[in-house]
């Protein structure tokens, strides 16, 4: 029946000029774009020159206008009809046969929608007014959906129930879920209880709304509308209360939601709770002690935070800028200014993070690496929580897309690197699901942003260690300072004392110039493996196991790709490790380009059950010898995590197929390597003698593994010579 809708509007706007839209799509899904030629279709015939998706004042008041009840007797037309009984379908309701007869079929689905609207009461029958037309033509749900909670469908159809007939009070969803439109109809319900006439009630937590609220404490007993709304806005917040007068159970639930917030504990529903359920900032007057600022923590800073009554200073570890809030990244001594004056720091790593395109798995890992040597610059000690930033009001899928991954990278990274933890920063939605993805040990909520997606309708995370609600100023002359007002849980206490000394960061790889160097340093890693009988595709040689193959599944350009573009880990790799780049890319590009078709029926072999392992993966590692590595570099405290065993080895090699686990990989087995070779730990300045023996040892300990040696020596020096001019720059 969506189909016959689809079609309908097809043929019946079949120019397409006449509704401004491209020909729909006939596949029976309804979406907003046949809701939205719907919209366009209805405006059409009602004589509105300028069409539109949106289903606005002007679409609105003309219908109340003209049609103030649609049936079978006001109808204007068959085409209008079969508008509406299009609409039905896809709003998943009985449209009859769109044949343009408002019948009885139409006229029990009209019905029926009303009902779940929970407007049946205040419009009956089986006409269509104007505002239930408008719910009609979007992609609200009236039922639960998606695993939606029956008692907010209750609150959802009530408030429909109780202001449908306020003038800018529209249907909202009854899907049973909380959501911006419905956090905006609680403000107006609380508006019109307060007495606020149309057009002056206008969904916003303003000062009228403000004022009104501090003389409408509910408490044990309260009956009636008030109870029933802040029983509403408490469950709306996640918060198991009945729906209705104010109980002892309520009074329960108000006590440990307040207790959650940080509230003093009354058990009332007073201002600061209603505000703090409404709105997610709250009430904007409460005293904080936790703060961030972009500018300098000096010593009469310091004392004017003090004498505020903070305690907790969150403070940025790296501002990418010289010029633009020049004081932004922490500054020489102010470390120690924060501790003479018993204050203490929480690190904020951000660069841009103000667009979904900036988020993905290896600029997670990227910031992991430079947030980590920065806190270790800064002297954090271990234990500190990074709260990586996430400036943007994020969709929730952008989150599913772009943040989730970007954090997982970040959480290998520094789970893997460092003594470090992870927080996050950004609105409510995105801190709770990167909470509950396990990437993240506490929130630093941005609740400022309160018209934020992200922030309206969800409730404050669970693990949220600070809630940043307001902008203020305090101290005066030389101690005047602006700060973001934090709220502090108690989850993160930052830091109060630190590390004098600094970690190694001079001389450290950097990223590769591509744009100077991509070009060039390709040609000459085809012109050395050309001279060593490796051409730019195919090729024959001996495998480790001593047989005779033809290679070439990859060329060089390929490999060559495969690596450079996949400089971002190598690099973070290389600083983390403090060694050289190119003694991991070198036999990784090298197994690349050897790839052959024995490797390929290894792996099948393994995934079919006929081996237990097999070399794999970029870097050809097998599983056996991969545990072996990370367990002796777990050993060492080179990198963290749990020991292996041999009956982690199918897990280990499912592991080695995704190359931000087998470079990594290859890096642990060049360090176990030195160990069984007895030499040095490989570092910046390891010898020419002691690289080559690494990378032989890397293909084994016989003779074909000293040839190998001999050819990765020569690759291993290409590939340094454009990194050293990379490190120059």
């Amino acid at each position: 029946m969506v189909e016959r809708a689809q079609r309908f509007i097809n043929t019946t706007y079949a120019d397409g000029a006449t509704l401004g839209i491209s020909k729909l799509e006939v596949n029976g899904k309804t979406g907003w774009p046949v809701m939205y030629a719907l919209t366009r279709a209805l405006q059409y015939e009602m004589g509105i020159d300028n069409l539109s998706n949106s289903f606005g004042p002007t679409t609105l008041s003309t219908l109340q206008t003209k049609y103030p009840k649609l049936d079978d007797s006001t109808v204007p037309s068959a085409i209008f009809c079969r508008i509406l009984q299009s609409a039905l379908y896809c709003k998943g309701y009985d449209g009859g046969e769109i044949d343009g007869i408002y019948n009885s079929r139409v006229k029990d689905a009209v019905a029926k929608l009303k009902a779940d609207m929970g407007v049946d009461t205040v419009y009956a029958g089986s006409s269509l007014e104007p505002k239930v037309v408008k719910g009609l033509f979007n992609m609200d749900a009236y039922v639960t959906v998606n695993n939606g909670s029956d008692e907010i469908r209750s609150i959802q159809q009530w408030l429909n129930m109780r202001y449908i007939n306020r003038k800018d009070f529209f249907i909202v969803p009854c899907d049973g879920h909380h959501s911006r439109d419905v956090a905006k109809s609680m403000l107006f319900a609380i508006q019109y209880e307060l007495g606020m006439a149309d057009g002056t009630a206008n969904g916003v937590f303003g000062p009228g709304t403000q004022s009104g609220l501090k003389s409408h404490t509910v408490g044990v007993g309260a009956t009636g509308t008030w109870p029933r709304l802040f029983t509403a806005a408490m469950i709306l917040n996640k918060r198991n209360v009945p729906f209705g007068n104010f109980t002892a159970e309520v009074k329960t639930g108000v006590e440990d939601f307040q207790s959650f917030v940080k509230l003093p504990v009354t058990g009332f529903g007073d201002f600061q709770t209603w505000a703090s359920l409404l709105v997610s900032y709250g009430d904007q007057s409460r005293k904080g002690t936790a703060c961030d600022c972009v500018t300098m923590v000096t010593p009469p800073r310091a004392q004017a935070l003090k004498d505020a009554g903070y305690k907790y200073v969150g403070r940025y570890l790296y501002n990418p800028s010289s010029t633009n809030l020049p004081e932004k990244q922490i500054q020489p001594l102010e470390l120690e200014t924060i501790k003479y004056y018993g204050l203490r720091c929480f690190p904020i790593y951000q660069t841009w993070s103000r667009s979904a395109d900036y988020f993905k798995y290896s600029q997670g890992c990227i910031d992991a690496t430079n947030a980590i040597e920065w806190a270790q610059i800064h002297g954090f000690k271990p234990g500190t929580i990074i709260y990586f930033a996430v400036d943007y009001d994020a969709m929730d899928g952008e989150v599913t897309n772009y943040i989730l991954p970007h954090f997982k990278g970040i959480y290998r990274t520094v789970g893997e690197n460092s003594s470090y933890g992870v927080g996050v920063y950004g609105p409510r939605n995105i801190c709770q699901r990167v909470a509950d993805a396990g990437y993240a040990a506490a929130s630093f909520v941005s609740d400022m942003s309160s018209g934020f997606a992200g922030n309206l309708g969800y409730p404050l995370p669970t693990n949220w260690a600070f809630d940043q609600i307001a902008t203020v100023k305090v101290g005066s002359g030389d101690g005047a300072i602006e700060i973001d007002n934090n709220i502090a849980s108690g989850r993160d206490t930052g830091q109060g004392d630190f590390n004098a000394e600094t970690p190694i960061t001079s001389g450290l790889d950097t990223d590769l110039d591509q744009t100077k160097y991509r070009a060039e340093m390709l040609k000459d890693v085809q012109t050395y493996l050309t001279s060593i009988g490796v051409p730019e595709t195919g090729g024959e040689g001996w495998t480790a196991d001593g047989d005779w193959v033809t290679y070439g599944i990859v060329s060089t350009t390929e490999a060559f790709n495969l690596v450079v573009n996949a400089d971002w880990l190598f690099t973070n790799l290389a600083r983390t490790l403090k060694l050289r780049k190119a003694l991991i890319q070198a036999p990784v590009l090298w197994e690349l380009r050897k790839l052959n078709l024995l490797d390929a029926l290894a792996d099948e072999a393994v995934k079919n059950g006929l081996k237990d392992d097999s070399s794999t993966g970029w870097g050809q590692i097998f599983a056996w010898v991969t545990i072996e590595a990370r367990n002796y570099c777990i050993q060492k405290g080179i990198i963290n995590g749990v020991p292996l065993t041999s009956d982690d080895k199918r897990a280990v090699w499912n592991n080695l197929q995704e190359f931000e686990y087998n470079i990594p990989s290859a890096a642990y087995l060049t360090i176990y390597n030195a160990h069984q070779l007895g030499i040095a730990r490989p570092s910046l300045t390891t010898s020419q003698a002691d690289t080559q023996k690494l990378l032989a040892r890397y293909n084994g300990t016989d003779g074909r593994a000293e040839q190998y040696g001999r050819e990765l020596i020569g690759l291993y020096n290409v590939l340094e010579n454009y990194n050293k001019l990379s490190r120059a720059q």
